[in-house]
């Protein structure tokens, strides 16, 4: 049963669980644990970007515009893609100057002016309050749909006083919490750990309740996928709504959502509050640019699908959706569920939009006021501080109250995603100061701040005045007449422009004159020292020394410098700025004069509590110089360069000789190797050599000690001699044809022939020795005539060569060999088979070793066969100078080893 007491319950013992996380999260930073150094909770810290927006609104945007909404989650995952470039380089800027805000790091990069951090701030105000509003209307709603479905909800949200309206306690049970845990310190640029532990365990549960919802609507009350979808095709109304065409504005549509949701990423205060002030470590953006877009996937999978149920079954408004739909099946539990998870997308913006802003205030209105008010008591030792932390817990009310207000006022003529969109194209003013100051030293403040003023003001009047004209605060004849009837300052149709969305039309027009006056007024103004050394440090900061390189050039002593310290952040700060040095730091001699690091260490305590552009007022009533000047900060970045430069290529000569070393090696063993294969040559032909000459000495001897010898055996030692003298010279020959081979001195006559001829021919050749063998000869020649350029004679050899060998190598009992010459690719391959053992994979370059013999047919049994072990190099070498191949491969017909003899075909003219 559903009940407020129930809810009520859930709620606050929700925020009972988030107030223990953040306690939990604040102990631990205090003892120096912090949960949040992990890239997985920066991660999750950053998917603030998804608000109830994303929770309720989406849906509701389907379901009327249908894929539309994947944009508003494409600009982000764009951003992650580049963050190695952009938030970077925005991280280690803010870390460090110690930035505490989007008003800070942009008042930073341009000499730190008071007037320009203040006006981000002021347009932040008004440009999120309705954003927060947003959230304030879905916690709500969603509220008054739990309690009062299937009746209406507007008798709950809008028939009681405003003392009684759920929104304003909402406002204010939130504005505690933030207080508790928003505001303990007044450093802004010190990490807020415990909310952002809180922060990652609401991005959790929001996702578990949408994908919880998801899984029910797909599987339960459709039973899968391919049901839902079934009935969506049978709808046409429902089919077409799906297709791009349903995008507002269309490809122009799809190009302005883009790049508007890509700024907004940037340059929301949240954002930069979660991205850039509360980062621990740079390189947890390597994990968070994938992991932030699977989050981005995961939690956007079901949109459609349940936008498409919600108008199949009728469940009401589509932004409700989430909800209405498991309430219509009867379920108790889920819907309450998805209520706590709607609770986590809007509390979770809320908290940190309210912290960043209530910095900004404090820091960037508030702050400048005070330093000039002569009522400031300036004597108390850290009375300033505890000031400025009251400051911040108003404006926090304040902010929370605003938001609410313009709930009450006008949140009711837009849905939740309109809303939002408003404020992104308002947050996305801050852009282009932000991105052109990150990558062009010539933009200039006066420049920012014009075009910042143009382009908030045109999206003023192209959005948040319509939004007051809807609400009856304004004549509605300003929507479709224009102002004083002139049709084309119509502010949804500018200029005439008619047939863009409306949130593209007010972007490209408020970027036109943002952009074109910034780079405009840049060009013809001249920064001051203070704008050209900030443009250094921002346009370099991913320089690898930057960090190094001290910024002050002037003159105080230490005791000047710490009873500054003292005065507005109190003992504690100042000690730890002075620790480095000295533990005592009153007790010993304060008229000395301050280092340049110890004033940088001042400016960066005072910028991280009070703000940029306060503290830069601060140092300068204390220290007698100024910042230095672009010159000596290029100067240092030129030298810095230099080295780097000279380093590099010192590696580069290092690694060019280290180079040139491991080729010497390889070419020592290389020649190490060559004279092991020389000797063994030599050795291998005086072994060869020695074997017929030992036969024909032996022989010799006989003869001429023995005179009375037969004749017949005479005449049989005689016969003897003459073989082995002709094995020795064919030994030679053989020798002498390897080397001029291998020197590319022998002179082969390369002619056009037909490699089929040739076969035929050194068949005949050979056809009687295989018959003494007894080998049974098949050849299977299908390319007649095959056309190649060769020797003819070197080409015989190598056939007949491969012939005898596969003899010898066949099995001895019933020898084959199968010859085949065919055509493939434009080559012409002759394989010789036989049906022997074959030889291993290993031992087939061997075989073309010199003097390298395997044994015959049946290893276990053969000898050697007869041989010089030469045939084979000699007809690899000679194929090699054809422009050819020789190689073993296992045999397709025969099983045993297969010689292939790869020729290109000749072009027959």
């Amino acid at each position: 049963m559903r009940t407020d007491a129930l809810i009520l319950s859930a709620v606050f013992g929700y925020l009972g669980l988030l107030f223990l996380v953040a306690a939990w999260g604040d102990r631990r930073a205090e003892q120096d644990r912090s949960i949040i150094n992990s890239p997985t909770v920066y991660a999750l810290s950053i998917a603030v970007y998804c608000t109830a927006w994303t929770f309720y609104g989406s849906v509701g945007r389907a379901a009327q515009f249908g894929p539309s909404f994947l944009l508003i989650y494409l600009g982000p995952t764009l951003a992650m893609m580049l963050s190695p470039f952009i938030i970077r380089k925005m991280v280690r800027i803010a870390a460090r100057q110690r930035l505490t805000s989007i008003a800070d790091f942009i008042s930073a990069r341009y000499g730190k002016s008071v007037g320009l951090g203040a006006l981000v701030a002021l347009i932040s105000l008004i440009t999120i309050t309705p954003y927060i509003a947003l959230q304030l209307k879905a916690i709500t709603v969603s509220h008054a749909v739990l309690i009062n479905y299937p009746q209406s909800a507007d008798s709950i949200l809008y028939n009681e006083r405003f003392w009684m309206d759920r929104s304003l306690w909402v406002a204010l049970v939130l504005a505690v919490f933030i207080i508790l845990f928003g505001t303990r310190h007044l450093d802004a640029s010190e990490r807020h750990e415990g909310m952002v532990a809180a922060i990652a365990l609401e991005s959790l549960v929001k996702l578990m309740a949408f994908l919880a919802v998801g899984i029910f609507v797909v599987f339960i009350l459709f039973e899968g996928p391919g049901a839902l979808f079934a009935q969506v095709a049978q709808t046409p109304a429902l089919s077409q709504l799906m297709q791009l065409e349903s995008v507002p504005g269309g490809a122009t549509g799809w190009v302005g959502m883009l790049i508007l949701a890509f700024l907004a990423f940037l340059t929301l205060p949240r954002q930069f509050q979660v991205l850039v002030v509360e980062n621990v470590d740079e390189q947890h953006l390597a994990r968070a640019s994938w992991l932030f877009p699977l989050y981005l996937l995961l939690i956007n999978l079901f949109v459609i699908p349940i936008a498409l149920a919600g108008l199949l079954l009728d469940a009401g408004d589509p932004d409700s959706f989430v909800l209405t739909l498991p309430l219509s099946a009867g379920l108790e539990g889920l819907p309450l569920l998805v209520f706590i998870g709607g609770l986590s997308a809007a509390t979770g913006m809320v908290i940190v939009e309210t912290i960043a802003l209530s910095t900004m205030v404090s820091n960037q209105l508030i702050m400048p006021l005070l330093l000039r008010s002569k009522a400031l008591h300036v004597d108390s030792h850290g009375g300033l501080a505890r000031l400025l932390l009251r400051v911040r817990r108003v404006a926090i009310v304040l902010i929370l109250l605003l938001g609410y207000l313009y709930h009450a006022l006008i949140g009711d003529t837009y849905s939740l995603v309109t809303i939002g969109l408003v404020s992104f194209v308002g947050a996305a003013q801050f852009a282009p100061a932000l991105l052109i100051g990150l990558y062009w030293r010539g933009a200039t403040r006066l420049g920012a701040m014009y075009g910042l003023i143009a382009g908030f003001l045109i999206w003023g009047y192209t959005l948040l005045l319509p939004g007051f004209a809807q609400s009856g605060w304004l004549d509605a004849a300003l929507l479709t007449d224009g102002p004083w009837g002139v049709g084309w300052l119509t502010p949804y149709a500018l200029f005439g422009l008619k047939e863009w969305d409306i949130y593209s039309h007010s972007l490209l027009w408020s970027m036109l004159a943002n952009v074109g006056l910034l780079v405009g007024i840049s060009l013809f103004m001249r920064p001051t020292p203070l704008e050209q050394t900030q443009a250094a440090l921002f346009t370099e900061a991913l320089h690898p020394n930057l960090q190094t390189t001290p910024l002050q050039r002037g003159q105080t002593t230490q005791g000047a410098l710490y009873e500054l310290l003292v005065r507005y952040l109190g003992f504690k700060v100042a000690l730890r700025v002075f620790s480095k040095r000295t533990h005592n730091f009153e007790l010993t001699q304060p008229h000395l004069p301050a280092s340049d690091d110890v004033i940088m260490r001042a400016e960066q305590a005072l910028a991280g509590s009070l703000g940029n552009a306060s503290a830069r007022i601060l140092i300068n009533s204390v220290v007698r110089g100024e910042a230095l000047d672009i010159e000596s900060i290029l100067s240092m970045l030129d030298t810095t360069t230099q080295t780097l430069e000279y380093n590099r290529q010192l590696k580069q000569k290092s690694d060019e000789l280290a180079r040139i070393g491991q080729d010497l090696q390889s070419a020592n063993d290389r020649l190490r190797e060559l004279d092991r294969l020389k000797d063994e040559f030599v050795a291998m032909v005086s072994h060869e050599l020695r074997t017929p000459l030992t036969s024909i000495r032996a022989f010799a001897e006989i003869l001429a000690s023995h005179q009375d010898i037969p004749e017949a055996k005479r005449q049989h030692f005689l016969q003897v001699m003459v073989l082995e003298s002709q094995r020795l010279s064919r030994l030679i020959d053989e020798i002498l044809d390897l080397a001029r081979l291998e020197s590319g001195r022998m002179p082969l006559n390369a002619v056009p022939l037909d490699l089929a001829a040739i076969a035929d021919h050194s068949l005949e050749a050979i056809a009687r020795l295989q018959e003494e063998r007894n080998v049974s000869l098949t050849v299977a020649i299908d390319e007649r005539p095959a056309h190649v350029i060769g020797d003819p004679d070197r080409l015989e050899q190598i056939i007949i060569n491969l012939l005898d060998n596969a003899s010898k190598f066949a099995n001895h009992e019933n020898p084959r060999v199968l010859l085949r010459l065919f055509k493939h690719d434009q080559h012409i391959y002759l394989c010789v088979e036989d049906n022997g053992m074959g030889i291993e994979e290993k031992e087939r370059e061997q075989v073309f070793e010199k003097f390298n013999q395997l044994l015959s047919s049946d290893k276990a049994t053969s000898k050697r066969p007869k041989g010089s072990g030469l045939g084979l190099p000699i007809s690899r070498a000679i194929a090699t100078h054809l422009g050819g191949r020789l190689w073993i491969e296992d045999a397709q017909v025969l099983n045993g080893a297969c010689f292939v003899l790869e020729l290109s075909e000749a072009v027959n003219t």
